[in-house]
């Protein structure tokens, strides 16, 4: 990605996360963040991943809400945005959180399963030294 596309994803990130916050009435889009825009090198479309706490149930249906609103959200770019045409946004589930959360998990359990680490003990040659 060049530095014109990482800096229209982050601008969009900024807007799309303030629009859809503040003109954004749909019921259906609950507790979500935007975590990465990545846009095309032509400016003209922007994968926007999203992720939403709660249930599958209540991930989709956020999903689809801001999918049916994107032509709304485009609209109020428009006016935000110095660029001469507004990308079309694609709306992306992104479940990297949920997945570092398990990863972190599993870590925690492998650490509580296994005996204490023998490096931090005192070897039997080192306590004879002292002696």
């Amino acid at each position: 990605m060049t530095r014109r596309t990482l800096q229209v994803g982050e601008l969009l990130k900024e807007e799309l996360t303030d629009i859809i916050r503040r003109e954004v009435k749909d019921p259906r889009v609950g507790f979500m963040s935007i975590m990465n825009v990545d846009v095309t090198p032509d400016l003209r479309s922007a994968r926007v991943y999203v992720s939403v706490l709660g249930t599958d149930e209540e991930r989709s249906n956020t999903l689809d809400a801001l999918r049916s609103a994107a032509k709304f959200i485009r609209f109020h770019l428009k006016p935000r945005l110095r660029m001469r045409q507004i990308p079309e946004l694609d709306f992306r589930d992104d479940r990297s959180m949920e997945y570092a959360e398990q990863i972190s998990a599993t870590l925690k359990q492998i650490r509580l399963s296994q005996p204490p680490s023998s490096v931090n003990a005192p070897s039997s040659s080192a306590t004879e030294e002292h002696e």
